[in-house]
């Protein structure tokens, strides 16, 4: 397929009612609470989009196991994964900014352009789920694999069914990093930041970030992590 970039959202052309305002704002840091294709236009471009979107396939919530290991945590189905984004709001995506790293793109493969700098999530486990997962990324480069066990996820606290590992997100922007050289990636949007892990590595790494997020109980828990202060110990 021809990969042919659009002029974004059927949005783009509305003229907002009032100014965009963030759900929660801290220095560097923006979360807005509502649908990205109506939010995308009105942002500034940045260095590089780092997201997991929805995927369409009814994953947005989880029933709780029964296994005698202890199973896993339930999540309430909320309806946000009944659809995977249209070719529009990847355009969008494109066109908001420089560099892209999409989890979840085996899933997208007719909206986005061909790619050699593919990454691979090992989950470091051979059980019932996926062994990984993968991301597009908009990178010359060779395929690059991160190995991380899913158990970190219970270390970062597991508020959200689909949620990454902050240590596989911070890999992420390192890589990003060394692809671009320098100057370093500097600002990131995540259009779909869920629990706002996205957020959390950037804030980490001194970056600045925006995130968008349909589910208000979400912006509230990526605020609340983002609140979270850091303990350095030696």
């Amino acid at each position: 397929m021809e990969f042919v970039r659009g002029l974004g959202c059927a949005s783009d052309n509305q003229e907002r009612d009032e100014p965009l305002k963030p759900y929660y704002e801290e220095k560097g840091i923006q979360i807005y609470h509502g649908d990205c294709c109506e939010i995308l236009p009105s942002l500034p471009s940045v260095d590089l989009v780092l997201t997991d979107p929805p995927y369409g396939i009814g994953r947005d919530g989880m029933r709780p196991s029964t296994s005698s290991h202890g199973g896993r945590k339930p999540y309430e189905f909320l309806g946000w994964d009944s659809e995977s984004p249209t070719p529009d709001t990847f355009d969008a995506i494109f066109a908001a900014s420089t560099n892209q790293i999409i989890w979840g793109a085996n899933y997208f493969t007719r909206s986005l352009p061909p790619s050699m700098g593919w990454l691979f999530w090992d989950k470091g486990q051979r059980i019932c789920g996926s062994d990984g997962e993968l991301a597009f990324t908009s990178f010359d480069c060779a395929l690059r694999v991160f190995t991380f066990n899913r158990v970190e996820l219970m270390l970062d606290g597991a508020y959200h069914p689909t949620q990454k590992p902050l240590k596989l997100i911070k890999c992420c922007i390192a890589h990003a990093d060394k692809q671009v050289g320098f100057p370093l990636i500097e600002t990131i949007l995540d259009p779909y930041a869920g629990s706002g892990s996205t957020l959390r590595a950037a804030k980490d790494l001194g970056r600045k970030a925006i995130g968008i997020e349909i589910e208000e109980r979400y912006c509230e828990i990526a605020a609340n992590r983002l609140r979270q202060q850091v303990l350095q110990f030696a």
